[in-house]
């Protein structure tokens, strides 16, 4: 009787272990302008070990990720994002990590962005 008890609450802790979501996906802005800046935004986050999709839109400011939540989280992620010079609203990025993008990419100086030339026509 205590070997099935035993086996039954093994059982269930490893399944409760297995709840965690292994493909979450998440959304969350970054600020950016350019296509320089979608691409510097997604390699960094891509380089958070557990991210397997990301995708910056430059129009919407949106970061769409797929992650593993066993491997890492959305701080790390937008920590990752901080220190190539994007903030978010949890992170800002040093002036030392903004000042080294790009002069086109500086998106705190203007409130401008390319937006209007990458948005999708539905006509």
């Amino acid at each position: 009787m205590i070997k099935r008890i035993t086996v039954i609450a093994i059982m269930l802790v490893s399944v409760m272990g297995m709840a965690q979501d292994k493909n979450k996906k998440m959304t969350f802005e970054v600020d950016g302008k350019c296509e320089m800046c979608k691409m510097r935004i997604e390699k960094a986050a891509l380089g958070v070990a557990g991210v397997k999709y990301a995708s910056w839109d430059i129009p919407t400011h949106q970061l769409s990720l797929v992650m593993d939540e066993r491997k890492t989280n959305s701080m790390q992620i937008k920590s990752a994002i901080a220190a190539v010079g994007h903030d978010t609203k949890e992170l800002k990025a040093t002036e030392e990590a903004y000042n080294a993008v790009h002069p086109c990419c500086k998106y705190r100086e203007d409130n401008s962005d390319d937006s209007n030339s990458h948005k999708k026509d539905n006509d």
